[in-house]
């Protein structure tokens, strides 16, 4: 359970209270929001003195009335709270600081909440109305110039989230819809992220254009009758002129707003976690994050051994053995472990599944099987059964739907897998949106262009891996799978599905298990190829996937970042690069005072020309050391401080 320490005060705001104009600000006063609620209600947002929203309109209606036009609002309340955080699962950190100023506009029916923090504004609709009722929401952003975006196009509201960002300006953005994080650039180089949080019975919000420099929001209708496609597929044949069917009595999705002056205050951002609501499970000690050995990508390329690879209880066993040698939580087991995609209570024939559980309970190592959303829909009993098994976890996929029904599916699966005592990772899925919170069981999500691009395109490359960090990762926990021990320079770089690899230095990938966060870390590559490259592998297999603290050195979108992590009094520094050569001197200051060892892994002096080449140093450092690093084109290091 997570534990909140808070000190709260409610006062009211003047004697003229009954204006339809209001403005509230962060805690350290740079954010500024005014808010109207003449002939509807609007809000602008600006960061030091600067608009950023110069007029946002927003509305929410119940059977396609409006509940925001003509509301009248009794006087505005503000609330402050300073509160300490400790999640379940510290993908970030440890504590984290739950520091805002509130305004809440109490309605008849219709109550709107505020929310400002240093690093950004939420806010959300809260109704008041008996029974069920049919929802559309409007919002429109407008924004104070022609910004800079990096959106994530897609046709319609179907697909598996997984775009390769599109950076244009707001007036030239395409007629596509946008799925969300948005990030936003402004004249000054400050940064503003678009996405929700405390998302659930609701569908999600897209983006499209609808004007020069505007965007409003669009949502995935109420899907009336949905038709199934092949073993793992689906598409909605009949939609309502409705985005929700849900009770007139709750709140809705929080609608963030991350403003930072700098880059690497995205990194830091907690708004996502913090804005979602508390976790209802009363025993959380069973949920176990860890690092994870995986077989599709690799294609279960086993070498040097005395059986044949693939999908058999040998191949696994290796799994296992190389998981318990270098202290690896679990393995997966991907498709095709299950007797078919649609029946997943029973095993293939031609592996013993059961022997695996005993002999990976004998070496400390737990399964994580793998399902299609479809077969889980069909037999959520199993569930039940994975738990009488042993079974540690359960990785779902192919969802590919953002619309009510689907996210409440997510939730159904995250509750009915707590009762089981799993962990549950989404594939083929949409951003995370706060469910972690509640059900911290919730590990990891995709919705993001990982490594498993690198089988069939060239599109996962060290510009894109510099982005995620800065878009995809400030909502949550991402399912990246990285850890190619195949390197190439983008030049070079050709797909392979047999044998992939990646774009970017070792040390490029070797510095994700610092910088991505996730709840299960898979290692992508061969056991084989790990064992071959043993340097490597023994520097993954020392990086947590929870931490205490983190410090983001320096950092810009798509080209570099540099984060220090700490997990008790281990420090690691993880730095990557886009293709462009760069040399960085890193401080220490965050050290605690005396002598330290540091294991040092950085880019080869010909990592230009042949990507795997890197250097592993050892050396003395201490809170006063500057340490030199150069990174090659795609190039990146990782130190770890004992």
């Amino acid at each position: 359970m997570n534990k909140i320490t808070a000190i709260v005060c409610l006062f009211f705001i003047g004697t003229a209270s009954l204006t339809a104009q209001h403005q509230i600000s962060s805690p350290d006063e740079k954010i500024k929001v005014n808010i109207s609620t003449e002939n509807g209600i609007s809000y602008s947002v600006s960061l030091n003195d600067e608009v950023f929203i110069a007029k946002a309109d927003i509305d929410l209606l119940f059977n396609k009335a409006s509940l925001g036009k003509n509301a009248k609002f009794a006087k505005p309340v503000v609330s402050k709270q300073n509160a300490t955080v400790k999640p379940v699962v510290a993908l970030k950190q440890s504590s984290i600081e739950n520091n805002y100023n509130q305004l809440t506009l109490k309605g008849k029916e219709l109550t709107v909440e505020f929310r400002v923090f240093n690093d950004g504004v939420a806010y959300r609709f809260v109704t008041d109305r008996n029974g069920e009722v049919e929802v559309n929401e409007r919002a429109n952003f407008e924004f104070a110039g022609n910004f800079l975006m990096w959106t994530s196009p897609i046709e319609a509201y179907v697909g598996s989230y997984e775009a390769n960002y599109e950076k244009v300006k707001i007036e030239a953005f395409s007629s596509k819809n946008s799925y969300l994080p948005v990030l936003f650039e402004n004249t000054r180089s400050h940064k503003m992220l678009l996405t929700e949080a405390d998302m659930y019975d609701y569908p999600h919000m897209f983006l499209k254009k609808s004007g020069a420099n505007s965007l409003q929001a669009t949502f995935p209708p109420f899907p009336l009758k949905t038709e199934l496609v092949n073993d793992r597929a689906s598409k909605v044949t009949q939609e309502a002129d409705y985005i929700a069917k849900t009770n007139g009595n709750r709140t809705f999705p929080w609608r963030v707003i991350v403003l930072t002056e700098k880059d690497a205050q995205l990194l830091e951002s907690n708004l996502v976690f913090l804005l979602s609501r508390e976790t209802e499970l009363k025993n959380t000690e069973w949920i176990k994050p860890g690092r994870v050995s995986w077989d599709w990508w690799n294609a279960s390329n086993l070498y040097g051994v005395d059986f044949e690879a693939g999908l058999n209880t040998d191949s696994y066993k290796y799994f296992i053995d190389f998981a318990s040698k270098n202290g690896l939580e679990y393995i997966i087991l991907d498709e095709g472990w299950s007797l078919s995609t649609l029946d997943i209570s029973q095993p293939n024939k031609t592996l013993d599944l059961f022997e695996l559980i005993r002999y990976g309970r004998e070496k400390n190592v737990r399964l994580i099987l793998w399902a299609s959303w479809r077969a889980i829909e069909s037999q959520f009993f199993v569930l039940a059964k994975y738990k009488e098994w042993g079974i540690a976890g359960i990785k779902v996929d192919f969802m590919d739907r953002a619309d009510q029904w689907m996210v409440n599916f997510y939730e159904r699966v995250a509750r009915e897998a707590a009762a089981n005592n799993l962990l549950v990772d989404f594939h083929g899925a949409f951003k995370p949106n706060g469910l972690h919170r509640a059900f911290p069981n919730v590990v990891a999500y995709e919705g993001v262009q990982g490594l498993e691009f690198n089988k069939w395109a060239k599109t996962v490359s060290p510009e894109h891996n510099t982005t995620l960090p800065f878009i995809r990762m400030v909502s949550g926990p991402m399912d990246y799978t990285p850890g190619a021990m195949r390197n190439y320079q983008s030049f070079e770089y050709n797909p392979s599905h047999m044998r992939p690899g990646s774009q970017g230095t070792r040390c490029h990938q070797l510095a994700m298990f610092v910088i991505y966060e996730s709840g299960i870390q898979m290692l992508a590559d061969s056991p084989s190829n790990y064992e071959r490259e043993k340097e490597s592998t023994d520097f993954i297999a020392s990086v947590p996937n929870t931490w205490d603290e983190i410090k983001v050195l320096e950092a810009k979108v798509g080209e570099y970042l540099l984060v220090a992590r700490r997990k008790g009094n281990t420090w690691f520094v993880g730095g990557m690069n886009n293709d462009t050569e760069r040399e960085f001197t890193i401080s220490l200051p965050f050290l605690s005072p005396g002598e330290r060892k540091a294991v040092i892994m950085q880019d080869g002096i010909n990592a230009n020309r042949f990507a795997e080449d890197y250097k592993r140093v050892e050396t003395n450092v201490n809170s006063k050391s500057q340490i030199k690093v150069k990174m090659a084109k795609g190039g990146g290091f990782v130190m770890r401080i004992e």
